[in-house]
């Protein structure tokens, strides 16, 4: 939404006012106006597909179901592998 012509004044206005009264809160402002500025270029970045190693939730969902299904492939073989040694332990030559 864009700001009328007295508002943008008046916003103008508190800001000298502002900057005058007390440089380092001033300073600290806009510190903190520039982090969240850049924090949302990297999540637009994000939402379009950019940056490489970035995934969005749908990717990290995908690779933590992936990890599970391999975690219980790996201990269903190990149970496999257990049992089968038992009995072939078991049978006497």
């Amino acid at each position: 939404m864009a700001w009328s012509q007295d508002e943008e004044r008046m916003l103008l206005q508190i800001e000298r006012h502002l900057t005058d009264e007390d440089p380092r809160l001033a300073a600290r402002l806009e510190s903190f106006n520039e982090r969240v500025q850049r924090r949302e270029g990297r999540r637009k970045r994000r939402v379009r597909g950019e940056g490489g190693s970035v995934r969005g939730p749908r990717g990290t969902t995908v690779v933590i179901v992936v990890s599970w299904m391999l975690i219980a492939i790996l201990i269903a073989m190990l149970l496999v592998l257990v049992l089968r040694h038992e009995a072939a332990a078991a049978l006497p030559l």
